[in-house]
């Protein structure tokens, strides 16, 4: 596995709708090794800290895979990488081609850990998308086709921190024994009827930020 690009933005003005909106979502790839911090990388920041950033989402990675998904979805529309706001543009998160066997996010699971670069950084949960990607990609559907495509990406807290480049080595350092995958986490947002199972596990994990937990434990208590 391999980082394919590094990619940092800070947030800017952008006209949405007849409003300015201030959004941290355009990412732009950068050359050279740059330093993972505990809440973001060296030239990122966001815009909104009372839904993003902070520990638990201190860095966000999406699949280089997914990307030919988006091609073929999207022809018109110009995908380079940090296209859809990742930090991380991860290669080869299953050996054998994660398109072939199963998305990504059907095999990383919550509480995973990863040394990516010199860095060692922890799964804490999938990327849901407010309408700030819907901004990006200029598309009032872009947020549906998102959540109903299963590639949602991920976000890292970081154990420690450490340089990242383009080219990196991206390897798993521990699985987490609850096996609640990145991909379970998000059926249970989407699911009328979670199951059962699924959502006490997802309960006991604690490297699923106490805000997911408190709304699985409503889920399960409906």
């Amino acid at each position: 596995m391999k980082v394919t690009s590094v990619n940092v933005g800070l947030p800017r003005d952008v006209l949405w709708q007849g409003q300015t909106v201030l959004t941290g979502i355009f990412k732009d790839p950068v050359q050279g090794p740059v330093r993972i911090g505990k809440l973001n990388l060296a030239g990122d920041k966001q815009a909104d800290l009372t839904v993003h950033g902070g520990p638990a989402k201190a860095v966000y990675a999406y699949p280089a895979e997914h990307y030919e998904y988006w091609r073929q979805q999207l022809p018109s529309v110009a995908l380079p990488w940090g296209k859809f706001g990742e930090n991380l543009t991860l290669e080869g998160l299953n050996s054998e081609g994660v398109e072939k066997h199963g998305l990504a996010e059907d095999m990383v699971c919550i509480g995973d850990r990863m040394r990516v670069g010199a860095a060692t950084l922890m799964v804490t949960q999938p990327r849901l998308p407010c309408y700030k990607l819907a901004i990006k990609f200029e598309r009032d559907d872009m947020i549906k086709r998102f959540l109903a495509s299963g590639r949602y990406g991920f976000y890292f807290s970081v154990i420690e921190p450490g340089e990242v480049s383009a080219g990196s080595e991206a390897t798993f350092l521990s699985r987490d024994p609850n096996r609640v995958t990145v991909a379970d986490i998000g059926r249970l947002y989407r699911s009328e009827r979670p199951d059962p199972g699924l959502l006490s596990r997802a309960i006991r994990v604690d490297a699923l930020p106490e805000s997911w937990r408190n709304y699985l434990h409503r889920r399960a208590g409906a």
